[in-house]
């Protein structure tokens, strides 16, 4: 499936020329002349795809819309293509997570090199975040004192030093360990270290506590 290029333009002619040339490159191209259009119509970052987006214009400006986008969690990669380009203006973009500061006129070639970066990242994001969620489903499935067994595990502990502090016997701790190496479909303490620090302390903290 081709990946989804959003142009965000209030510039009728600029927008229909480019979406014409998208389009023969093979994206697929959704226009939007303001970016209360593009909040109306949120993108779904389902699809990979960019958002290629003019600093000026009407309304909410483009770095405006950039931190509004990031408010909603988009994952979307913005691309900034302006006419209008200044040092502040591009950097406070990148500090805000840019994925390129383009300024028109821009030659194809360009451009698509820049969309094509910025889909790859896109792309490499919402596999990331494949993984995550299936990370997080096998979690789901440890039943309390397995997730109890998992967070010392993962903290270091020993099997004697997690019977002491669950007040069990080794022997049982021994077992829960082999359930939760199974459920988390991993071979090795390395593994499951490695999921643990994937998930993120903050979050399994939360986990357990909650």
């Amino acid at each position: 499936m081709h990946a989804y290029v959003h142009i965000v333009d209030d510039d009728d002619s600029f927008r229909t020329a480019l979406e014409r040339r998208l389009k023969l490159a093979g994206y697929r191209v959704a226009t939007y002349a303001s970016a209360r259009q593009l909040l109306d119509r949120l993108p779904s970052d389902e699809d990979a795809g960019c958002i290629l987006l003019d600093v000026r214009i009407p309304g909410m400006s483009g770095p405006e819309l950039q931190i509004r986008l990031n408010e909603l969690e988009s994952t979307l990669p913005i691309v900034f293509l302006t006419g209008h380009a200044d040092t502040a203006t591009t950097v406070q973009a990148i500090k805000a997570g840019a994925e390129d500061f383009l300024t028109k006129p821009i030659a194809s070639e360009q451009l698509i090199d820049a969309i094509n970066r910025a889909v790859a990242r896109h792309e490499l994001v919402r596999s990331q975040r494949t993984r995550l969620d299936s990370l997080r489903a096998l979690l789901a499935r440890l039943t309390p004192r397995e997730r109890q067994v998992f967070d010392l595990i993962v903290r270091g502990r020993i099997n004697k030093q997690i019977a002491y502090e669950l007040g069990t016997t080794e022997r049982t701790i021994k077992a829960h360990r082999h359930q939760v190496m199974e459920k988390m479909q991993v071979q090795s303490l390395a593994e499951l270290v490695s999921i643990a620090e994937r998930l993120g302390a903050r979050e399994l903290d939360g986990e357990v506590k909650g």
